[in-house]
């Protein structure tokens, strides 16, 4: 009859088992402590290639001590015991058993080498994960006084990680990462969008000459598929330079098949009577909120494949510049508008609007005219 489990024994179970990366780990450590002039065989990693603070402070100590007579460290555990006691000034934890059961589990020292690229690509792995969970984090981060300067360095830095691991994994052409991308993320203040873009596309259909102004500024940059579509009529009525108002945009829309989701005309007529601000003003708020969800939805897709143990250096970095073009794409357009845009230009609404802004966003940028 089986025994009932202790609470001890229950918590041993709870604890997950260590990845195949620890014993990977091990092997290199005990093919070095068996024979330290390995060491030379080895290269690309460090003490802060190791997945735990004990084999780290053990690799360190084997890279720091000066390698004893082969003839000597066979005979006796000299070298060995000043590995320890180095090895402890880091890790407390570190015993001589341990040292020894090192030993005991390499299988083959000669693979050293093999070893260490392991570890070196484990190693890469995080640093790509780390690197990805630190760019998601910035695009959430409300105290940044400029979030779209510090967001586009996080990018830098990952493009840096990238670049590293692919000078030391050579891409293979077509090697791409098998792990389920994750879907786009939703804007953080979905109302807010939508009602900074109903203001922008009023304001473009009350003013279709600034359109020109605001090329770089792409329908997918707007967060609603009624919006991308309004934004769609409205580009395409001004290059055709037909006459541009909520009726023509209307139909326009009804042309394009973008009232077959249920939307009423009436509501869309209303919206597109609002305007406030400038083209530019408006543009630039959705370009920013488009660059910043880019970003966080490159991380996200970052931190998935990285999270995938089951990927290759090689794909990581194949996934990882795809994503990362999605960036720079963005990046180009909000230069462009950033770069070039004009003082903003504030103006009234046009007389023939039927009454005044109703929404919170638009009343505020009334009172800000008024106040000039």
């Amino acid at each position: 009859m089986p025994h009932a489990l202790e609470s001890d024994e229950e918590d041993l179970d709870a604890i997950a088992p260590p990845q195949p990366v620890f014993h990977v780990e091990q092997a290199l450590l005990g093919a070095l402590l068996l024979n330290p002039h390995r060491l030379d065989d080895v290269s690309g990693i460090a003490a802060d290639s190791f997945s735990t603070a004990a084999h780290a402070a053990l690799y360190a100590a084997i890279s720091a001590l000066p390698r004893p007579d082969p003839a000597e460290h066979a005979r006796n555990t000299k070298w060995l015991d000043r590995v320890l006691a180095a090895g402890r000034e880091q890790a407390r934890g570190l015993t001589a058993s341990y040292l020894h059961a090192l030993v005991q589990v390499c299988p083959w020292p000669s693979h050293a080498p093999a070893y260490a690229r392991m570890v070196e690509a484990e190693d890469a792995r995080r640093r790509l994960l780390t690197a990805a969970k630190r760019l998601i984090h910035t695009v959430h981060d409300v105290s940044l006084p400029h979030p779209v300067q510090t967001v586009l360095a996080e990018a830098d830095a990952l493009a840096a990680v990238v670049d590293d691991i692919a000078n030391r994994f050579p891409p293979r052409a077509g090697v791409l990462p098998r792990t389920t991308a994750p879907p786009p993320p939703s804007a953080p203040d979905p109302a807010e969008a939508a009602e900074e873009e109903q203001i922008l596309l009023a304001t473009a259909t009350a003013y279709p000459s600034d359109i020109e102004a605001v090329r770089w500024l792409l329908p997918d940059d707007l967060t609603l598929p009624l919006h991308t579509g309004l934004w769609q009529c409205l580009t395409a009525l001004a290059r055709r330079r037909e006459p541009v108002d909520p009726v023509t945009v209307l139909w326009e829309a009804q042309q394009r098949g973008l009232l077959d989701d249920g939307s009423e005309p009436g509501e869309v007529l209303r919206m597109l009577a609002e305007p406030a601000g400038s083209v530019e003003h408006w543009g630039e708020r959705a370009l920013q909120r488009s660059l910043l969800a880019t970003a966080e939805h490159t991380g996200r897709r970052i931190e998935a494949y990285a999270d995938d143990p089951a990927n290759t250096p090689f794909q990581l970095v194949v996934g990882a510049r795809r994503s990362l073009a999605d960036i720079a794409a963005v990046r180009t357009r909000w230069q462009h508008a950033t770069g070039a845009t004009p003082t903003q230009r504030w103006r009234p609404a046009p007389a023939t609007r039927a009454g005044p802004p109703t929404t919170t966003v638009a009343h505020a940028a009334r009172s800000t005219r008024a106040t000039r």
